[in-house]
């Protein structure tokens, strides 16, 4: 299994994962952790108990969203994902709980670990897309953690050589970002995303600088691959 372990300081663990080493077959090889897929479901229920397994994270208690590219951040409740559940709709997750594990998947979206950098530990996971980022997805992650210095990692994404928008998507990136995220028709959404985060007050921001698109050896790609795909992500807990 191919993992990025982020070395974050404090009693963190965050782990972004690739598609290596799972169970799935076909598009979906190997390592698949969505549920909302064509691929069975058995499969990806087991490549989410091997990931927790090589993260050290209790699957039975960890959190995980129903992603819909919003803005809502809600407080993690142990559901477990090793099993069909009925998790929150929602596109970010926050604890103070130690030992309680946070995923979002992702295929070309960002994920987003935040957390305290002092005081009570505490961490929010985040699905940042271009609809999210643009509806306050990590404003609304940095409230959720409160006041104090927070410090965030952005994981595996889609990158300028890869997304192309139309002028629809481009105009309010322009308004709200400024001029120089989108050249031509390639949006920039990685630097969007730091841009946010250090408007709303995220002190520190670091990158797993990987584009989704370019690697289809360890990335699945929505874009790249036409819909028909599987999904990585990221878990991260207060040890």
């Amino acid at each position: 299994m191919k993992l990025s372990d982020w070395e974050a300081p404090g009693p963190y663990r965050i782990v972004f994962s690739t598609r290596l080493g799972g169970v799935s077959e076909g598009p979906f090889a190997s390592l698949n952790l969505g549920l909302l897929t064509e691929d069975e479901p058995g499969r990806v229920l087991e490549n989410r108990r091997l990931l927790c397994e090589a993260a050290g994270a209790d699957g039975a208690t960890a959190a995980m969203a129903r992603q819909v590219h919003g803005a809502a951040v809600l407080e993690a409740e142990p559901r477990g994902i090793l099993a069909p559940a009925l998790h929150p709709e929602c596109d970010g997750l926050w604890t103070d709980r130690p030992g309680r594990a946070l995923a979002v998947v992702t295929a070309d979206c960002f994920p987003i670990a935040l957390w305290r950098a002092e005081g009570v530990p505490g961490l929010a996971v985040l699905h940042a897309g271009w609809k999210g980022l643009l509806a306050g997805i990590v404003e609304a992650g940095v409230r959720a953690l409160g006041a104090g210095r927070l410090a965030a990692v952005v994981g595996p994404g889609i990158g300028a050589c890869c997304y192309e928008v139309g002028e629809e998507v481009a105009t309010p990136y322009r308004v709200r970002f400024g001029a120089e995220v989108v050249r031509g028709r390639a949006l920039d959404l990685r630097a969007c995303t730091e841009l946010a985060l250090r408007a709303a007050g995220c002190g520190r921001v670091e990158h797993v600088n990987r584009c989704t698109a370019c690697e289809p050896e360890l990335f699945f790609s929505h874009r790249r691959d036409g819909g028909r795909t599987g999904r990585q992500g990221v878990i991260a807990y207060v040890a």
